[in-house]
This record gives structure tokens, C-alpha cells and sequence, in this order.
């Protein structure tokens, strides 16, 4: 399934999941779809590794969170995130090492102060490995952090932003 992308979303130095100068994170790249979707794109290393191949479970939560977190974005503006309140993940099959992965997390309720929304991660074949759904408290960065990392730490990333993203490719 192909899904158009509308711009990429704000990344940073420092978080696990898309932190351009974290050495242990997956430096994920964000893009907004025109369905109001977020779709990540990382590649897991053997630093997130549980048993020999496989990505740890904790890691495929975390990319879930971020990228359902996310997903309010496309209905506010890149200073509106989502704070975890509750998720529940369920795992279905092997998230494998040094493979490009993609994740996609949307919003399914949004009640003002609280949103939900639900994601997966998709195994390259188009398979789904691990779907979650979450509950999340939305705040404005500003709420969150302070003024320097808004100003300093929070940026658009480096290179083209792609046209369409393809899930499902088999």
C-alpha cells in the first residue's frame, strides 16, 4: 500500500528513537502521511538486540510509542506531542536486526486533553510484527521542556523528504 507523504516531522539530538547524535538510538525519520498518519523508518542494530538477530521487545514498544505519540501532529503542529498514559503492545512474529523497518501510528480518538491511537510495525515482506494501541495526555513542548531545546534541539532533519512511502511490499 502506498502512502503519500506531506513533509517529514521534527527530530532531535538526544531522544532513543530519532536522536541524530545518540549513539544507542535507532535515529528514526518521521513522515506525515495525507491520510494524517506518521510513518517511521529505522533500522534496528545489534545494539537493540534481545535474543541473537531479534530486536528486543522494549525497542519495538518504544518505536510504537514514539510513533503513535506522534500521530497528533498531523492534526496540530510539530510542538503538539503526546504523553504515554497507557499502551499495550502485542508481539506476533521476530523484529529482525539490520533490516530497514517501517512503523506507522495513527490517531483513533482524539478528546481534546487525551488522544488514542494505534500502530504496527511492518516486517519488510509486509508482514505485521508487532501492533500496539495507547492512551496519551497531549501537551505542547513547551510543557514538556525548556525553551532551549525547543529552540536548539529541535529541528527538521537533513535530506530529501520522500514523495510515498510503500507498506506491504511484497
Amino acid at each position: 500500500m502506498s502512502h503519500k507523504i506531506i513533509k517529514s516531522q521534527n527530530i532531535s539530538k538526544d531522544c532513543m528513537i530519532c536522536g541524530t547524535e545518540n549513539p544507542f538510538g535507532l535515529k528514526t525519520r518521521f513522515y506525515q502521511t495525507a491520510a494524517n498518519e506518521v510513518i517511521g523508518l529505522f533500522q534496528p542494530r545489534k545494539e537493540h538486540q534481545s535474543y541473537p538477530g531479534v530486536t528486543h521487545g522494549g525497542i519495538s514498544a518504544a518505536i510504537l510509542d514514539e510513533t503513535i505519540g506522534r500521530a497528533i501532529m498531523s492534526f496540530y503542529d510539530q510542538n503538539t506531542f503526546g504523553v504515554t498514559v497507557d499502551l499495550q503492545v502485542r508481539y506476533k512474529k521476530p523484529v529482525p536486526l539490520g533490516v530497514a523497518l517501517k512503523a506507522i501510528g495513527r490517531i483513533t480518538k482524539d478528546n481534546g486533553r487525551m488522544f488514542e491511537g494505534t500502530g504496527e510495525i511492518y516486517l519488510p515482506n509486509g508482514d505485521v510484527a508487532v501492533s500496539a494501541e495507547g492512551k496519551y495526555m497531549k501537551r505542547q513542548l513547551g510543557q514538556i521542556t525548556d525553551t532551549d531545546f525547543i529552540e536548539e534541539g529541535w529541528f527538521s532533519p537533513e535530506g530529501e523528504c520522500p514523495e510515498e512511502i510503500m507498506l506491504g511490499e511484497k
